[in-house]
């Protein structure tokens, strides 16, 4: 925890280098912040369904958790002014807070976004659905014992500490109970409605979204923890990194968040700019559907392995996006191991196709996102695997297609990227470590291991041991052999670069900084 602390301090301090600038053409309102970046993953804007990044950082802002996770990776108090743990559970004291809507928040709210989180039975549902709670005993675990008092027992696949970690995601929000029980349809537990509208106690509601288009938050006058500074939020879809950098230089918007390794250098040393290289303990991942030949064989993906140039494409493409990483665990985290000897060896590459069978290689199609870096990095891809007999086609698409095919199993390979949900190794690999049913009935989409149909019962028994052990070391002990099973696996879902967001910020914002789980709040934003 210490390493990641400091690490965390020094990834998301501002480096500021001043020269000279041209002078801004613009000026945004002053009561008004403006965001240009990629909204190509926001699919729903319900925080019960949606899992992407950007889509929890506008959730993070519409809604409280009972807990949250705050700049050091310390659990920090939200809507849960204190807790007691106990060898069975925690019990939660709900501070006094209302909800936009003007309801106020109490314990039968926190209970029915919990059981509602687990009987839609979405992606986001996983990760509870992961250690132990499911729809069937949401109802027995977690209770309301009164107004103000929530009682989660543990499920006996997770301890507390852990517990906590998960109920500060995005995907724990509380909602507002009576507004969303006026919107159910079908049976739908109001799941058409919250898609696009909000109903939290957060510092903002959802004003506007259209799809790849904009977001508009609007200022809850009435937040618990006071009126936010900016009037308004608007989040800009500006997928095209040159037209970012220039609304970004003539003073259009206030923060850029989607320009490429080029573009970003041209503000290292700008004045009235600032860069932000935020560690996200997570992952840019190739993953291989393990469910089709040839991509089932592990001398397959052993070959892919050593088929990649990962420091010529750190050097020509990530850049601040991302380091050289092949395992699963931030370099810098506790118990971490050295990455394999995997690096771009073409002739180790196509022996092992040989050993194989595959000695005249064959043909793939990898699906991405149109999103920097992704795209660059599927270029790169394609041209590294051609090196060793594999040819590789792109196939470019938006975030709904290219989404609902990794969920589908529909692809040959794609690139995903991945976060962290707790500063250990836990957080940041379980999602290339579990999965309990590799059937295709289990139907599990939103297990990140499952849409590539890569089986690994002794993986996932090493994962599930390691959420239960109470003792740190022990624990410790199973997170080094977590990742040497993975390695010696040959896996599926191969980590390629440690993940990092490059954010530039004009110097006339204040008091942003972006935060590792993707959940910025922006409250105390305020401007020059």
């Amino acid at each position: 925890m210490k390493q990641f602390c400091a690490r965390l301090l020094v990834g998301a301090a501002i480096s500021v280098m001043t020269l000279a600038s041209p002078a801004a053409f613009a000026k945004t309102p002053d009561n008004q912040l403006v965001i240009a970046t990629s909204l190509a993953q926001v699919l729903s804007l319900d925080p019960h369904q949606a899992t992407e990044a950007k889509a929890n950082e506008i959730m993070a802002n519409l809604y409280d958790r009972l807990v949250s996770v705050d700049g050091s990776g310390k659990i920090a108090p939200q809507l849960a002014e204190s807790w007691q743990i106990d060898d069975k559970g925690i019990t939660f004291k709900l501070r006094k807070a209302d909800f936009a809507s003007g309801n106020p928040v109490t314990s039968a709210d926190v209970v029915f976004s919990i059981t509602r989180l687990l009987k839609l039975d979405q992606a986001a549902a996983a990760n509870l659905k992961r250690v132990g709670y499911n729809g069937g005993n949401v109802e027995k675990l977690v209770t309301a014992p009164d107004e103000k008092t929530v009682r989660i027992d543990l499920s006996g696949e997770t301890t507390s500490e852990l517990l906590l970690y998960r109920l500060a995601m995005v995907i724990a929000s509380v909602v507002d109970s009576k507004e969303v029980k006026a919107h159910e349809a079908s049976g739908d537990w109001g799941n058409g409605w919250m898609r696009t509208n909000s109903a939290g106690s957060g510092p903002f509601t959802l004003n506007r979204w259209t799809p790849n288009e904009i977001v508009i938050l609007e200022a809850n006058k009435t937040y618990t923890g006071g009126e936010p500074k900016m009037r308004r939020v608007v989040i800009r879809h500006v997928p095209e990194s040159q037209v970012e950098r220039l609304m970004l230089e003539r003073g259009d918007v206030d923060i850029a968040s989607a320009l490429t390794a080029s573009d970003l250098s041209a503000f290292n040393g700008k004045q009235d700019f600032q860069i932000q290289r935020v560690p996200t303990g997570g992952f840019y991942v190739l993953s291989m559907n393990a469910g089709k030949e040839p991509l089932s064989n592990p001398k397959v993906r052993e070959a892919i392995a050593y088929g990649i140039d990962y420091k010529g494409m750190e050097k020509a493409i990530m850049g601040p996006y991302g380091r050289a990483r092949t395992i699963p665990v931030p370099e810098n985290f506790e118990y971490a191991i050295p990455s394999p000897d995997w690096q771009l060896n073409v002739d180790k590459a196509k022996a092992l196709l040989a050993e194989a069978g595959y000695k005249d290689g064959f043909s793939l199609t990898l699906k991405t996102i149109a999103q920097t870096p992704r795209i660059d990095l599927a270029t790169a891809i394609q041209a590294s695997l051609g090196q060793i007999g594999i040819k590789v086609n792109i196939q470019q698409g938006n975030g709904a297609d290219v989404i609902a095919a990794h969920r589908a199993r529909d692809f040959d390979l794609l690139i995903p990227q991945t976060g962290a949900y707790m500063p250990n190794v836990l957080g940041s690999m379980e999602q290339f470590s579990s999965n309990p049913d590799n059937s295709l009935a289990a139907n599990n989409a939103g297990n990140f291991v499952w849409r590539s149909a890569w089986d690994i019962p002794e993986l996932t028994a090493l994962t599930a041991k390691a959420s239960l052990e109470p003792d740190a070391k022990k624990r410790g002990e199973i997170y080094v052999k977590m990742q040497e099973t993975f390695v010696a696996q040959k896996p599926a879902v191969l980590p390629l670069f440690e993940r990092y967001e490059p954010i530039v910020v004009t110097t006339r914002v204040k008091n942003y900084v972006g935060h590792p789980n993707a959940t910025t709040r922006l409250e105390g934003v305020t401007k020059d």
